[in-house]
């Protein structure tokens, strides 16, 4: 459902930035922009979604005919449902209007590579975890709101000439406010597995399940206070998280980059003279208002997890050598047995 979610709000996103586009350029009546690049969504979602079914559910994958050919041939249905719609954009070409074209052309790309390939970062964050979904996506809100409430009583001194409401007193306290939010969102939700597990497909049962022995992240570990601030706070150590360390790199990133995101938005949409990308929202605009600053703060998780957290997942590892022929799997148990006994481990373990 949550990944239902996202697409939902990724496609309306998608809607309101080609919606402005189209409003601009309309009056020059250029055929296909519109199909061409819903069409264009259609194919980069079918790659995207088609590579996580085939990272994430392999054995599911493998075990349905059909899937499986889908899968062995995906990158070259993907490039050949995209070569289609790059032939169809050339043939739509009207003298006199190569360069306008173009310039949509170009929208539609620049808008697929900031909401489709980022909102599909989303969903891979999810698989790692609801915490990794949640805690970002509430940080980002925390700092909206506090940056609101601390500028509204104490702001004084403007930010950006982009956002003329914005203050460095709403900006600063929007910090603090928000570290300390993820801190204590992420103590609360790191003692649950429903949060905390990756969503794995399960074999025996043909279920998805998100239960699992917790990693050393969300298991709580004691920590030394720095001399200087056990006299301020009385203790010498604390008990926590490791994941609320990693809490204070979301919370941050949040609060002091993520509403760059919504200061580029506001470019944008100054760029066209409008006030909000769309009305959807009765005094809050379209959805890309509210979520502007969420796709930046995605890309940053994601790439965060994949530098600092994710390592060799040994389930993957199992269901793609299940799927090897018999002569494949063979050399590489040999090869691994004797790996292991050239470091003394199978040995010691056959003597226990």
């Amino acid at each position: 459902w949550l990944m239902l979610s996202v697409m939902c709000v990724q496609i309306k996103c998608f809607h309101e930035i080609i919606t402005i586009g189209y409003n601009v350029y309309h009056s020059y009546d250029l055929p296909w922009f519109r199909t061409l690049s819903w069409y264009f969504l259609l194919c980069v979602n079918y790659f995207f979604y088609g590579e996580t079914v085939t990272d994430y559910f392999f054995t599911l994958v493998q075990r349905e005919e059909p899937l499986r050919i889908l899968s062995k041939y995906h990158r070259f249905i993907s490039f050949a449902l995209y070569l289609t719609g790059f032939c169809m954009f050339v043939l739509s070409l009207v003298k006199k209007h190569y360069r306008l074209q173009f310039y949509m052309f170009g929208w539609t790309h620049v808008t697929l590579l900031i909401v489709v390939t980022q909102s599909h970062l989303i969903i891979h964050n999810l698989f790692e975890g609801m915490i990794w979904f949640i805690v970002p996506i509430s940080c980002v809100i925390c700092n909206d709101i506090m940056a609101y409430m601390f500028g509204f009583f104490f702001g004084r001194t403007p930010l950006i000439k982009l956002s003329p409401k914005k203050t460095w007193e709403g900006f600063i306290g929007g910090f603090f406010a928000t570290v300390l939010f993820g801190l204590l969102l992420s103590y609360v939700m790191s003692g649950y597995r429903c949060f905390t597990c990756p969503v794995e497909f399960n074999n025996d049962t043909n279920s998805f399940t998100v239960d699992c022995e917790p990693s050393e992240l969300f298991q709580l570990q004691e920590y030394n206070i720095p001399l200087v601030l056990q006299s301020v706070v009385g203790w010498k150590t604390v008990r926590m998280y490791p994941f609320q360390i990693h809490s204070i790199a979301l919370s941050t990133f949040a609060s002091l980059i993520g509403p760059f995101g919504g200061f580029f938005a506001s470019g944008f949409k100054r760029a066209f003279k409008i006030k909000d990308f769309a009305n959807t929202i009765p005094g809050h605009g379209g959805i890309m208002d509210r979520f502007d600053c969420q796709y930046l703060m995605a890309t940053f998780v994601n790439v965060y997890i994949a530098s600092f957290i994710r390592g060799p997942n040994p389930s993957k590892l199992i269901q793609q050598f299940l799927t090897l022929r018999p002569d494949q799997q063979l050399h590489i148990f040999n090869t691994l047995k004797a790996h292991l006994v050239d470091k003394g481990m199978l040995g010691s373990l056959e003597d226990a």
